[in-house]
Order: structure tokens, then C-alpha cells, then sequence
């Protein structure tokens, strides 16, 4: 569905992105995150043909941004992280004239427009006019823009920026009824967001992608195990941290006198298992019994620190 291909984008001696690749298949919903001035904005002006990569290719529905830049805009909606507004005209008004622009035919546009009104929960401010929406509603406004002319994906910026919680949860319910039936991108800083609407994570970081994580798979190769271990901790980590085959040791509190807890990462594949299977036959031996072991998914702060302190 998008696919890009070593894209980099200068702006004269400044490289705010540098040789990205990935591809997004049709109905994923996909997370961008990054620090400020990691290029999250101009990654998604890329992919909307608002301008040009320096070097690279990118590909909307098998076609050539470069090439056929008019039939990639076509599959595209775009939320920018200003909502493209305009306060004098009423709701209903301003979605008739985006269909216009993107050459909805005419007989078809009032039903369209009731359609996108329903689907974005604006029908009851349908005749008001813009400037006097609040923030909630004008950001519904926005994301129903991005919907006229149907178009197979949307991308979104910020999309939850500067709303109060309420109105956070309900753009994040939208988001996720809008997944079932397009390919949706959309950045945010919100963490907990991402983590909780996307299948999948992009971290960007310095104009590098680090990170490519699929939500519904382990995290990399690495195995992630949690522990407890009855022992005093200084020993139980000690010994744990001189195993052979353990990438990482971390203590964890206890809320238990004489237990320690502690988190362990391994590589994962086919010696996984022995290396577990030794380092239990030595703790035991030791006189250290475990007591809990489960495997641990790490949570997208996790994964962000380490992917932008690399």
C-alpha cells in the first residue's frame, strides 16, 4: 500500500531524514514516534506529495509518487497537525467544498458528506460555523476532511494534540473504527496512544528509522524474562549477571523480604533453552530456589528509550 525506498530529504546543508525504507501494508495502523526534530512532520509530508525527497522512492498503491504524484494524492487523506479550517463557513459547507476539491462527483456529494458527518459524530454541529467549534469538535472536523473523497489511507498529524482527556479518548475511538476500513499512519507523542491504537511502531530518530516494531510479535530478537529468586539481592544479581548468555540483568523492588526480583534478556533462538536450563541448574546449586518465572513483553517506553538512545 506505501512503500518507501532509501528516501532522503535535505533542506540545504540540513539532513532531516536520512535513507528510510519500510513498507505498510493495506489496513495496518501504524505509529510514528520520535523525539522533536527527529523528522516525523517531514516523513508524513513526503508520503502526501506535499514536497519532493532529495534522493528515494515512494510508493502509494504500486504507483510512483514521483511519477504519478495526481493518482497517489487520490488514495491519500491528510490530517496536518493544524486542521486546514476555514472559520467563516459552517461545517456541512466546508466538507462540501474538500469534496469539490477532490472531485467527488456532484450527485454524489450530499450523501458523502452525511456519511463522513455520522461517521466523525458532527451531525448535531452540522450548521455551525467553524470558528465557533470547540477544540474537540474542530479536530473531528479535520480528520473528517481527510475522509472526503474516500480515500484508502489517512495520515495523521498529531491527531490528539491539545485536547483534554475526554475528548483524547473519543479522537482515539475514532481512529480505531476508522482502522477497520482504511491503512492508517499517524504520529503522536503520546505513547500510551500508540501503544494502545496501533499494530504497529516506527521510531525515527534523527532522521534514521531505529525501529520497526510489530506489536503482535516479540520485540526483536531478544527474550525478556522476570524473576524472583529467594535470596538476598546482592548475591541472587551477582550471580545472575555472571551467567553466560544473559545480554542484561536488572534488579527490580521486591515487596517481599528475602525474595529479589529481577529482569533478564537473552537472545532468542534454538540455545535459548539450554542457556536457561544451565543457569537454573547453577542458582539452584547455589541454594538461590525460583520461585516465579514469566516472560515479559517490554512496553513501547521501553522500546523508545533504547531505540533513540542507541
Amino acid at each position: 500500500m506505501i512503500e518507501l525506498d532509501g528516501v532522503t530529504k535535505k533542506y540545504g546543508p540540513l539532513t532531516a531524514l536520512r535513507d528510510v525504507s519500510f513498507r505498510v501494508e493495506k489496513n495496518e495502523t501504524v505509529g510514528l514516534l520520535g523525539r522533536n526534530g527527529a523528522g516525523k512532520t517531514t516523513l508524513l509530508n513526503l508520503m502526501t506529495g506535499y514536497f519532493p525527497p532529495t534522493a528515494g522512492q515512494i510508493r502509494i498503491g504500486g504507483k510512483s509518487m514521483r511519477e504519478d504524484a495526481a493518482a497517489c494524492k487520490r488514495m491519500i487523506g491528510y490530517l496536518p497537525e493544524k486542521p486546514p479550517l476555514y472559520d467563516e463557513m459552517t461545517v456541512e459547507s466546508y466538507l462540501r467544498f474538500v469534496c469539490e476539491l477532490r472531485e467527488v462527483k456532484r450527485q454524489g456529494i450530499r450523501v458523502h458528506t452525511d456519511e463522513i458527518l455520522s461517521l466523525c459524530g458532527l451531525q448535531e454541529v452540522r450548521s455551525r460555523v467553524m470558528g465557533h467549534l470547540s477544540k474537540g469538535y474542530r479536530q473531528r472536523a479535520g480528520i473528517a476532511q481527510a475522509l472526503c473523497g474516500a480515500p484508502e489511507i489517512l495520515i495523521l498529524d498529531e491527531p490528539t494534540v491539545g485536547l483534554d482527556p475526554k475528548q483524547t479518548v473519543e479522537i482515539r475511538d475514532l481512529i480505531r473504527r476508522l482502522s477497520r476500513e482504511h491503512t492508517v499512519i499517524f504520529s503522536s507523542h503520546i505513547l500510551s496512544e500508540v501503544q494502545q491504537s496501533c499494530t504497529r511502531v516506527l521510531i525515527l530518530e534523527e532522521g534514521r528509522l531505529v525501529t520497526d516494531y510489530d506489536a503482535g510479535k516479540p520485540a526483536g530478537d531478544v527474550l525478556c524474562l522476570r524473576l524472583s529468586i529467594a535470596g538476598e539481592a546482592e548475591k541472587v544479581l551477582r550471580k545472575l549477571r555472571h551467567l553466560d548468555g544473559f545480554s542484561d540483568v536488572e534488579g527490580l523492588p521486591s515487596a517481599e523480604m528475602g525474595i529479589t526480583e529481577a529482569r533478564i534478556r537473552l537472545e532468542r533462538g534454538e540455545d535459548s533453552g539450554p542457556v536457561l536450563d544451565r543457569a537454573f541448574r547453577t542458582l539452584a546449586d547455589s541454594g538461590l530456589a525460583v520461585r516465579m518465572l514469566k516472560e515479559e513483553k517490554e512496553d513501547l517506553e521501553e522500546i523508545f528509550l533504547r531505540s533513540i538512545s542507541q
